[in-house]
C-alpha cells in the first residue's frame, strides 16, 4: 500500500505565519521555512518576536480564523483520498491546525504543539519527534507501506528524497533550482496526474 504525505502550509492552506504577519503589521514574522532551513532557530526568532510585542496564542489563532484552504485545495484532497491513504505532515502546531482541518474536510495530520501559559503566551514548542516529515516517512516504510511525498520548503526535501516518488509544489526559485531532480508542479491538477502513476 501506498501513502500519500503532504505538506500543509503553502500546499494546501497559506502560511498561518504569513498572514499574521500582515494582520498584526510585523514584516519580520513572514519569515518561513521557505527562508530559514533551520526550524528550531526559526521558532526561536518568532516566539523572540512575540514576546517583545505582547502577541500570545489568542490573536494567532484569531487571523487562522480568517485563513480558508488555498483554492482547489480540499477537492484536490478529497479526490487524492479517494485514491488512497493521505497524511498531512507538518511543523505546525495542533493549537493552529485544528480549525484549518475542519475546513480540509478532517484528513489525519501529524503535526507538533505548543507550549502555553496561563495568559496566552506562547513560551515553547514540543516537536512530536527529531525531523518529524523524515522519521514518520521511515516509521511507514519500516511498517510495509510505501510514500509519495510533496512540499514547497526546506523542510520538506527529506521526506520527498526519501519516498518512492516526491514532488515539489509551489515551492520557491532557489529550491526548484537547488533540485532539479524533483518534479516540479503549481496547479493540483498536474500534482494529482504525477501521484496516480504511483498508486
Amino acid at each position: 500500500m501506498i501513502v500519500t504525505c503532504l505538506d500543509l502550509e503553502g500546499v494546501l492552506v497559506p502560511e498561518i505565519w504569513i498572514a499574521f504577519a500582515d494582520a498584526v503589521g510585523i514584516p519580520e514574522l513572514r519569515r518561513t521555512t521557505r527562508d530559514e532551513p533551520d526550524y528550531d532557530k526559526l521558532m526561536k526568532f518568532r516566539l523572540g518576536i512575540l514576546k517583545e510585542h505582547k502577541l500570545g496564542l489568542k490573536e494567532i489563532q484569531d487571523t487562522i480564523a480568517k485563513i480558508d484552504p488555498l483554492p482547489g485545495a480540499k477537492e484536490f484532497l478529497d479526490e487524492l483520498r479517494s485514491l488512497g491513504q493521505v497524511i498531512i505532515l507538518s511543523d505546525t502546531f495542533s493549537q493552529f491546525a485544528t480549525p484549518l482541518m475542519k475546513k480540509l474536510g478532517w484528513p489525519t495530520i501529524f503535526c507538533n504543539s505548543l507550549e502555553v501559559a496561563d495568559d496566552g503566551e506562547i513560551t515553547g514548542y514540543k516537536m512530536r519527534c527529531p525531523h518529524s516529515k523524515l522519521t514518520t516517512v521511515k516509521a511507514l516504510q519500516s511498517c510495509g507501506f510505501e510514500t509519495i511525498a510533496s512540499g514547497d520548503s526546506f523542510n520538506d526535501l527529506e521526506m520527498i528524497k526519501a519516498s518512492k516518488a516526491g514532488f515539489l509544489f509551489r515551492s520557491t526559485e532557489k529550491i526548484i533550482k537547488e533540485y532539479p531532480q524533483f518534479p516540479a508542479f503549481t496547479e493540483y491538477s498536474d500534482l494529482l496526474e504525477a501521484i496516480k502513476k504511483y498508486l
